[in-house]
């Protein structure tokens, strides 16, 4: 299906959205849709014929466990009311521990990066099929940004795309700005991805900002997009003309006439690049060297049994991939461990870049908590951003960002904070309103403003 060019739609910028010129389509988060109305902004483009897909962040299909049914339940009944075409998900992990490690739950909060390994990618194709049962449209996996590599990978980024493909026929999301981000963290060549992916299994590719400190490149989609992510944007097109391009933007919203700026550099980009390809073709054609020599197959260990037939291992039948499971389920406990609670890093792992990973996911929860629960920044002002660092390096997230909220919440006054006695006040009828049972009702909720606007009880 032709997508076209389109922009991720995110409430606060939903009146810029409907007022853009040239939108075929737009990509909302799954999991900030609700399953039975929409909102008023997508039901306007819908009316207007704008293509609406849904983009889960949650679902963890690169993860130890089989996909949770509720999860798939809700973002398939998110495709049913929106009436997409395709839904889309993340080929990365956000949770870990539990039975499998008789550990507590964590999570990450955040997309973190699956070994790509043999038994990583058999753990993965199966939760894959899992979820494309479950799905009533066709889903679309997208290749994520990596501050950290796993030691001991058998397979480049392509060659994993290319096998995940290969045993699900899984469609590819590829997020070229993703593909800048481990050339910068990891060193690499976004070329070589692009050689060894099925780039006919495209769906749609996504644009987005990031910025670079430190000699690490930070995939923010608050900042305008760069040149070197345009570039491989015209590498990918030297080679398909994708479906769909999407435009991302998640925060630091910019006025609507530099995200339509962004978009004309995207399309010319993309224009440039597809009459640069008509030119190769032409003259390559008119050499009389249109052949080319197809990408390297993934190498394999001596082993590794696979099948003629489907070029499936052997191993990726039942027992074995619950073997599987439960190995990369260590291993993924043990770095969101490192990570999110202090113990120690695993071997192999770059001491450094799990500090960066770390001081990243805590200021995500931080910005994240921040917006799920406006009220806490207000109640503790400039103390709020400090304070919940602080209770982030010991208390792992375990389950939303909601819970996470009432959690930071309950620790500082189980602390006796903060010091403001009104301030305490207010954080205590806070957390007790979100943590009942039932919201209070009107009349208490005026009565306590009336006291706080008067400094009483």
């Amino acid at each position: 299906m032709e997508l076209g060019i389109g922009i991720g739609w995110r409430p606060e910028i939903a009146d810029a959205v409907e007022a853009l010129p040239g939108i075929d389509w737009v990509e909302a988060v799954a999991e900030n849709l609700c399953t039975d109305h929409l909102p008023d902004s997508l039901v306007r483009l819908r009316a207007r014929g704008v293509t609406v897909v849904p983009h889960g962040v949650s679902l963890g299909l690169g993860g130890a466990d089989r996909p949770d049914p509720a999860r798939l339940a809700d973002l398939a009944a998110r495709a049913v009311l929106l009436g997409t075409p395709l839904v889309t998900e993340h080929i990365a992990f956000v949770r870990a521990g539990g039975p499998r490690t008789a550990s507590p739950r964590l999570e990450a909060g955040h997309l973190l990066p699956v070994p790509r390994t043999w038994e990583a990618l058999d753990v993965l194709c199966e939760n894959v099929r899992i979820a494309q049962d479950s799905l009533p449209v066709p889903l679309a996996l997208e290749n994520i940004a990596a501050l950290i590599p796993w030691p001991g990978e058998e397979l480049t980024e392509g060659q994993f795309l290319a096998e995940l493909v290969e045993r699900t026929g899984v469609r590819l999301l590829i997020d070229v700005a993703n593909l800048h981000t481990n050339h910068v963290n990891r060193g690499e060549d976004p070329a070589k991805a692009l050689d060894e992916m099925p780039v006919e299994a495209i769906a749609y590719v996504h644009v987005a900002g990031g910025i670079e400190k430190d000699g690490v490149w930070h995939d923010t989609h608050a900042h305008r997009v760069t040149r070197p992510v345009l570039d491989v944007l015209a590498e990918l097109r030297a080679r398909i003309a994708p479906p769909g391009v999407l435009l991302e933007r998640d925060d630091d919203f910019p006025p609507a006439e530099e995200l339509a700026g962004e978009l004309t550099a995207v399309r010319a980009t993309l224009e440039a690049a597809g009459k640069a390809r008509s030119r190769s073709t032409s003259e390559t054609e008119a050499s009389g060297h249109g052949d080319v020599a197809p990408a390297a197959s993934p190498v394999r260990s001596a082993d590794d049994t696979t099948t003629a037939a489907t070029g499936t291992r052997a191993t990726e039948t039942g027992v074995a991939v619950d073997g599987a499971r439960d190995r990369v389920a260590v291993a993924q406990t043990a770095l969101l461990s490192a990570l999110v609670a202090g113990t120690p890093a695993p071997e192999g792992f770059d001491h450094r870049r799990l500090g960066v990973q770390s001081r990243a996911l805590a200021a995500k929860r931080a910005d994240v908590v921040a917006k799920v629960a406006p009220e806490l920044p207000g109640i503790l002002g400039d103390g709020y951003r400090d304070a919940f660092l602080s209770y982030a390096r010991t208390r792992p997230m375990s389950a939303g960002y909601r819970r996470d909220a009432l959690d930071f919440a309950e620790q500082l006054l189980i602390a006796g904070r903060p010091a403001d006695d009104i301030a305490r006040r207010r954080l205590t009828h806070w957390w007790q309103d979100r943590a009942a049972a039932r919201p209070p009702r009107r009349t208490t909720r005026l009565v306590r403003a009336a006291r706080a606007a008067i400094g009483g009880r």
